[in-house]
């Protein structure tokens, strides 16, 4: 074998080699990438008890119940099904039914989510991109979950608008930016 040869058999070798592990690293993650997996996600993969993964969704409203020692259990839904889940800690702040929520934790042999960490929505107008897009589908999207319609002829703080009933910027005195006193 020359020299050219053997350089061209260990950079070839060196690729397969690569290609191999990074084909393995790709697949093991493959469940992993997703953000949260959806209450109807859960149910078409037949997610076995005691892998963890997170869990979003909405809470369904009246679902929410108070136990003692910080125990609470509620219900996480997206349109199609449900999930119950079981927490014990203190929830955020922001956390309330109708709202979205991603849970972390594993699913108990009864079907419980068992959650250690449960993350709320950061503001009013949050509402996870997935959420939205399984909501969109079933049809139970709200004008309102993506913030203020353009249209909405809503005022900004100064209280102006322009003649397109779009708000106007204005400075610190209160003036229309680019107005003439």
């Amino acid at each position: 074998m020359t020299r050219k040869q053997r350089r061209m058999t260990i950079i070839g070798g060196s690729l397969a080699v690569l290609a191999l592990a990074a084909a393995l690293v790709l697949n093991a993650l493959r469940d992993s990438i997703v953000f949260f997996s959806t209450p109807t996600m859960v149910a078409e993969k037949h997610v076995e008890p005691g892998k963890r993964f997170r869990l979003g969704g909405l809470v369904q409203p009246g679902s929410l119940q108070r136990g003692d020692n910080l125990a609470v259990t509620f219900e996480v839904a997206d349109g199609n099904a449900k999930l119950p889940v079981a927490y014990k800690g203190i929830l955020p702040d922001l956390f309330r039914e109708g709202q979205g929520v991603v849970a972390e934790g594993a699913l108990d042999a009864n079907g419980v989510f068992k959650a250690d960490t449960v993350l709320a929505k950061h503001d009013e107008t949050y509402m996870p991109k997935d959420v939205a897009d399984a909501l969109k589908k079933q049809g139970h999207w709200k004008d309102d979950y993506g913030g203020k319609p353009a249209d909405s002829g809503k005022t900004s703080n100064s209280g102006k608008t322009s003649d397109a009933g779009k708000p106007v910027a204005t400075t610190a005195q209160g003036n229309p930016q680019g107005a003439v006193r």
